[in-house]
């Protein structure tokens, strides 16, 4: 049952279209907050909040590379979201089209 409860919640997570979003870019490369929020348009606090719950539940992690923070997605261990995430459109263009190269 604690797997169940466990899945249960990280698919609740997935239910946020900010946080699949963010997922969805974080699948294609690692990302600084200042490119996300740049991406989707949003504040700086908002994307920190959907990261700090997508990181709580171990969806990403977190590499400093200098004074930024990168975040990665972290799903290797969890192959049922593997599959979730073979699903979700390519956001390469997006990424592509960064102008402010923050970090």
């Amino acid at each position: 049952m604690d797997q169940i409860n466990e899945m249960a919640e990280r698919f609740k997570l997935l239910g946020d279209k900010t946080r699949l979003t963010i997922l969805a870019l974080l699948k294609e490369q690692d990302l600084c907050v200042c490119d996300i929020v740049e991406i989707l348009e949003t504040s700086q606090p908002n994307v920190s909040q959907h990261l700090r719950k997508l990181k709580d539940a171990g969806l990403v992690n977190e590499n400093r590379k200098g004074q930024w923070i990168y975040y990665a997605l972290d799903i290797a261990d969890k192959p049922y979201l593997q599959s979730v995430m073979d699903y979700i459109p390519s956001l390469k263009e997006k990424i592509a089209q960064l102008k402010n190269n923050c970090c």
